[in-house]
């Protein structure tokens, strides 16, 4: 009875009640909370079909409607339940009724124990990280949001409009710091109920009451005051797609799931019968004992909304058509762009000069200066280092480097600190080969001897410099050639992607290559990561790097060959 089990059940009670008994089945008491708006006769139903399990409890019942207080209510409910009949649950677990453990639970018991002062808590602040879609993310904490987005629209919209019209900004309580991230939350007793008798509590609920979704932030944010050690992640596998929308995992959606090693995924599919026999009722459903990680699938989900959102190439819609930049080329000549590779890489470019017998530049728009190749002050054309100048018109100045070097192909490099670097400009320019490293960057800061506050700071600072280049790229008026990696995506199998680049620079006599540039060494990077997520910065360019180091459950993978010939 180390774990509590928290319930919010909406609809399919029948399979909330299925799920309910595979818990208990493994000694975890479960406390439920059915949404108010479910028929009394619905309810009587399940506490009729639960009454011979002797630890179950059903909480006082609220109107649970999404982005209102009515689900931080319902959690506020059944913890106090938890805690106060359960005294032997070290851990509370906040589920829903449409969630689905994927591992026995036994797992997750002994997990947790080896972890007893640990809260997992996605916990990011609003400034770090682009947790929101739709634009509400610092406004939802200074505003008021009494009317519901899904039935009163019209007002609520009204409303907000008029309230950036007079300029009304409410007051955040006094030592609180705004923090956000997934609802799917497991505190520990201690931290618990510290949120729940707090004596400012009063006043915290007042606040969160009026702010949008507050259940993405009140524990979030609270837990920040009590919390002696948070993991910021969730143990529970829930992915959205780009307009917010909870995805749902289906029968065929069987392998994803166990590929994702989570304890507990959401949303299932209340008809995936497979799904519920698979994971609930066959042994042989479960997984071997590895450390959640549900980045693992991220690759799957990013190609899917890609797909969704982006197209296949060569199919245009009217919505999408690229209008703008019909005219006949606007550059003379081919070049490539790389971003992140001189950072994974220490040799890279003159490695990448004599694997492809190109002139290699290092950051053209690097602020300081212009990196020419073999430190050279001006190069053809009279085009001066002179970071003022170049600055002066950026476009030109790369238009006239291609053409004063038309016949030699030319190279350079670009990071996200390269700020100057016309970015739309090259991805507009179908003579452009880009190839991207996500990520890479912390790689530098992950080396230097700094404290580790400024490198959070620099961390998320680069990080949204990134996002904002990559979305650029991803626009659907590229007409560059685009590769985009995450760091973990390319450290599989480095030698594949640049083979693939070297091959598509146009080369007469295609030739495998022989030998890689030497890679930095990335012993600890996940670890670094998981520090930059446990205060409160969520680095999400890298790609699925392990959360932690391996432990009492982790299972080590083996690594794909790094050469090959």
């Amino acid at each position: 009875m180390s774990v509590g089990i928290i319930m919010l059940v909406h609809t399919a009670l029948d399979r909330a009640e299925q799920v309910a008994r595979h818990w208990m089945s493994a000694g975890c008491p479960v406390v439920l909370h059915v949404d108010a708006a479910v028929s009394s006769k619905q309810y009587q139903k399940l506490v009729q079909a639960l009454k011979d399990q002797p630890n179950v409890r059903f909480c006082k019942r609220h109107v649970c409607e999404w982005g209102t207080w009515g689900l931080v209510a319902a959690s506020q409910s059944a913890s106090e339940m938890m805690l106060s009949q359960f005294e032997q649950v070290r851990h509370v677990y906040l589920s829903s009724g449409s969630c689905l453990p994927l591992r026995p639970v036994q797992e997750l018991v002994d997990y947790l124990e080896a972890r007893p002062r640990t809260d997992f808590i996605e916990s990011a602040t609003t400034h770090e990280v682009p947790w929101t879609v739709g634009g509400l993310s610092e406004e939802r904490f200074v505003m008021r949001f009494p009317f519901s987005w899904k039935r009163n629209r019209y007002l609520f919209d009204k409303y907000v409009e008029l309230q950036r019209l007079v300029g009304f900004k409410r007051k955040m309580p006094a030592g609180l710091v705004p923090h956000m991230g997934s609802q799917w939350w497991c505190l520990t007793r201690q931290t618990l109920s510290a949120i729940l008798e707090d004596p400012e509590r009063e006043v915290y609920d007042t606040y969160f009451k009026k702010v949008w979704i507050p259940d993405e932030s009140y524990f979030q944010t609270l837990a920040r005051l009590y919390s002696t050690n948070i993991e910021s992640r969730s143990l529970t596998l829930s992915k959205f797609d780009f307009q917010g929308k909870p995805h749902i995992f289906y029968d065929d959606h069987l392998q994803l799931l166990r590929r994702s090693d989570c304890f507990v995924a959401r949303k299932i599919w209340p008809r995936a019968n497979k799904l519920y026999k698979v994971f609930l009722t066959d042994p042989a459903g479960a997984m071997a004992m590895a450390e959640p990680n549900p980045a693992k699938i991220d690759r799957i989900f990013s190609k899917a909304v890609e797909r969704r959102t982006r197209g296949r190439p060569g199919l245009f819609m009217q919505s999408r058509f690229p209008n703008d930049g019909w005219e006949n080329g606007v550059t003379c000549g081919r070049y490539s762009v790389f971003q992140g590779f001189s950072d994974l890489f220490e040799d890279f470019e003159p490695w990448l000069s004599k694997a492809s017998g190109t002139q290699v530049h290092g950051h053209l728009f690097s602020p300081e200066r212009v990196e020419y190749a073999d430190r050279q002050t001006a190069i053809n054309g009279a085009l001066s280092d002179s970071a003022a100048q170049r600055d002066y018109n950026p476009i030109a100045f790369l238009a006239s480097l291609i053409w004063n070097t038309r016949g030699e192909r030319q190279c350079f490099q670009m990071g996200p600190m390269d700020e100057g670097a016309p970015m739309w400009f090259l991805a507009k320019d179908p003579n452009a080969q880009i190839s991207v490293i996500s990520g890479a960057w912390a790689v530098p800061l992950f080396k230097s001897n700094r404290n580790f506050a400024e490198l959070r700071r620099d961390a998320a600072y680069y990080q949204q410099l990134e996002s904002e280049q990559l979305h650029v790229l991803r626009s659907p008026y590229v007409k560059a050639r685009v590769r985009i990696w995450t760091m973990a995506e390319f450290i599989e199998a480095p030698m594949e992607p640049l083979q693939t680049i070297i091959d598509e620079m146009g080369h007469q006599r295609l030739r495998r290559l022989s030998e890689a540039p030497k890679m930095a060494d990335l012993t600890g990077f996940g670890q670094f990561l998981q520090n930059l997520k446990n205060q409160g910065m969520h680095p999400y360019l890298m790609g699925d790097f392990p959360a932690t180091l391996d432990g009492i459950n982790q299972v080590k993978t083996p690594r794909k060959p790094y050469l090959v010939q």
